[in-house]
């Protein structure tokens, strides 16, 4: 929101915000008059000048862009110094990403947002929540001598989850749980004891940890949703194969935020009978 001032104080701001650009860029009015291409003696006038005296547009884009800020900051009309292409740059980003999900990157990511509170879609099962067993079946052929490394990791962002503060919501498709007690599909060849043994971790761990974790799980045949964390207000993460997508602008993070918060609208397991949910998913896993 702009507040509106009158001329006399924008002008007043323009040479303040000028001559603290000039400053950091460690310009002087002669090389400033050089790539903006107006008079030195013209550009010291509008410097010294107390008056309600504004630039043409031309002239605060020309200095805009030979000391690398945007005409709106030198106007009063942004709090952001940066340019337009260095905002959208700062605001969205797509580090690399690790086969296991439990790569530093989140880790930091995590520790950014404590206190705030974390919802989070998983690609498949949360890893956070996983047992070491169903760490190693699941990612030793892709990452090899490192899978210890990586079901250590794993335990020490459980203990972090435990202890940051923070609120956890998860969101999981009912059809993940229900192929993963099945043996099917992406979980065909996984031991009925080691999915026994995860499905009894989901369930114990939200008894133990709740409300602090909540996992809310939806019908993916009505609702779908890509692999997403929103990490308090700070930033929102899609996860889409080899890199992430990282959104870090207010308005994005909003709407991924209304999105997430649709689907635990959408729950079709309350969070009291989730406990019986899972006993019964055991009882079926063969």
């Amino acid at each position: 929101m702009v507040i509106r001032i009158d001329k006399r104080q924008r002008a007043q701001l323009f040479r303040d915000r000028l001559q603290t650009a000039m400053t950091l860029a460690e310009m002087t009015q002669s090389a400033l008059s050089r790539h903006a291409g107006v008079d030195r003696s013209t550009l010291s006038q509008l410097l010294k000048d107390q008056g309600a005296r504004l630039p043409n547009a031309q002239l605060v884009a020309e200095c805009a862009a030979a000391l690398g800020v945007s005409a709106d900051w030198l106007l009063g009309l942004s709090d952001r110094p940066e340019q337009a292409a260095e905002l959208v740059a700062t605001a969205i980003s797509m580090p690399q990403a690790p086969r296991a999900m439990i790569d530093d990157q989140i880790f930091a990511w995590h520790q950014e947002a404590k206190g705030y509170k974390i919802r989070h879609v998983p690609a498949g099962l949360p890893d956070m929540l996983k047992t070491a067993e169903m760490l190693h079946w699941e990612y030793a052929p892709h990452i090899g001598k490192t899978i210890d490394q990586a079901v250590g990791a794993s335990t020490d962002r459980l203990n972090w989850m435990r202890n940051a503060g923070s609120d956890y919501e998860i969101a999981i498709p009912t059809a993940e749980l229900d192929t993963f007690a099945a043996g099917t599909g992406y979980y065909a060849g996984l031991s009925p004891d080691i999915r026994r043994t995860q499905l009894a971790r989901f369930r114990d761990l939200h008894a133990q940890l709740y409300p602090t974790l909540r996992l809310h799980l939806f019908d993916r045949r009505l609702l779908y949703s890509a692999p997403v964390t929103v990490f308090g207000p700070l930033l929102a993460v899609i996860y889409i194969g080899r890199n992430y997508l990282v959104f870090r602008d207010s308005e994005r993070i909003a709407a991924i935020t209304i999105h997430f918060d649709h689907l635990v609208r959408q729950a079709s397991i309350g969070q009291r009978e989730l406990t019986d949910y899972f006993d019964t998913l055991i009882a079926k896993t063969d």
